[in-house]
């Protein structure tokens, strides 16, 4: 575990580097033996970008209550500050309170993928709750380098950067400390630190970095009373069960559903939605909440099919109703109880808010039920 402070971390992740292990090469890092390393062949590879760029020009029609109006989200969060809750934000933008300390994930609230204004995948909804009306940030957790989840332009406005903790994979710490945050923790997979009372723990995860010279990582984000598991961007393999095994149970587990087409690109870094169940039951989560949908078309599957195949993954494994989620945008659930075995009936981590009589925070899903939305069937 390094403690990086302004700047340092190139250095220290090249010290980290001389350890031998398994998901370390001599320029950067691998997959885990056993788990699918990409291969992309450029042709293939090109045809998607151009093929995508010409989709980001196209309208996509939004189901409603997909986006609750930001004023309710706001004020649920706001209301409910003495919880312990998690906020979707879109993408894989989670706003988790624990024991009265912030955490955000991969904060990507910028309007476009990509570091130019003009240019790169647009989101097609706007995030939850905008920058300026987020709570103050105790803990950034971030799982790669990619824009969608290292996006500098967010990061660089978040306030008092200076007083925020930052865990994140090696490699990844200078881009934070030239941005101006001083508390940085570069973390190799299985090592943890402990923040203000809640502990973050690198786990691995099947994806890759822009040349693969900064590691990617999931996250076990755990307090005295729960334990979230965030996946970050991760295709699925056989090393998550094992790490199930190790770092499991777990209350509540954020797994990627979208940007899965097509599967010859997709696959060694992106879960599809059943692939997604499969990961959450290797790791032992209690209840599963889908996240990288909805939010910017980075795969060419509709934008909207992911949830549907999702929650009916979800009930062909044996997950509860109640038990498999997709959020609204903005949507806060509370965190109510810390996990009590794997198949125990009495723990209810993650439960939904009555919202009042807002007919868009009913419209999807209702309240009361994760059933798919009658505007996506």
């Amino acid at each position: 575990m390094v403690h990086v402070d302004l700047g340092l971390a190139r250095v220290a992740a090249k010290q980290r580097l001389r350890v031998v292990k398994p998901w370390h090469t001599a320029h950067g890092f691998r997959n885990l033996p056993g788990m699918r390393q990409r291969t992309v062949p450029w042709r293939a590879y090109l045809k998607f970008l151009l093929q995508r760029t010409f989709r980001d020009t196209q309208p996509i029609p939004i189901p409603a209550g997909h986006v609750i109006p930001e004023p309710i989200a706001v004020g649920v969060l706001d209301a409910l500050a003495d919880h312990d809750t998690m906020t979707w934000l879109g993408h894989a933008t989670f706003l988790v309170r624990l024991g009265g300390t912030t955490v955000i994930t991969d904060p990507f609230l910028s309007a476009r993928a990509s570091p130019f204004s003009f240019l790169g995948p647009r989101r097609f909804v706007p995030p939850g709750i905008a920058r300026t009306n987020l709570p103050q940030i105790d803990i950034v957790v971030l799982s790669h380098n990619h824009d969608e989840h290292l996006d500098l332009g967010t990061l660089a406005r978040l306030r008092r950067r200076d007083r925020i903790t930052a865990v994140v994979p090696l490699g990844v710490g200078r881009s934070l400390a030239k941005l101006g945050f001083r508390h940085v923790f570069e973390l190799d997979w299985y090592e943890a630190v402990t923040v203000a009372g809640v502990t973050i723990t690198a786990l691995p995860a099947q994806h890759w970095s822009n040349a693969n010279r900064t590691l990617w990582m999931g996250a076990a984000i755990e307090s005295p009373h729960h334990r979230v598991y965030f996946a970050g961007d991760s295709g699925y393999g056989p090393t998550f069960a094992e790490t199930g095994r190790r770092h499991g149970p777990f209350d509540v587990g954020l797994v990627g559903i979208g940007a899965y087409e097509p599967r010859a690109l997709m696959a060694a870094g992106h879960t599809n939605p059943e692939e997604a169940i499969a990961l959450a039951r290797d790791m032992r989560c209690r209840q599963v909440v889908g996240m990288r949908w909805g939010t910017i078309a980075l795969g060419s599957e509709p934008p909207f099919e992911a949830p549907l195949r999702f929650l009916r993954a979800a009930a062909a494994a044996g997950y509860a109703e109640d038990d498999a989620m997709v959020f609204r945008i903005g949507e806060t659930r509370i965190l109510v109880q810390r996990f009590a075995g794997v198949g125990s009936r009495r723990a209810r981590p993650c439960q939904p808010i009555a919202s009042g009589p807002s007919p868009p925070l009913r419209a999807w899903p209702r309240p009361s039920t994760n059933r798919v939305p009658a505007a996506l069937e």
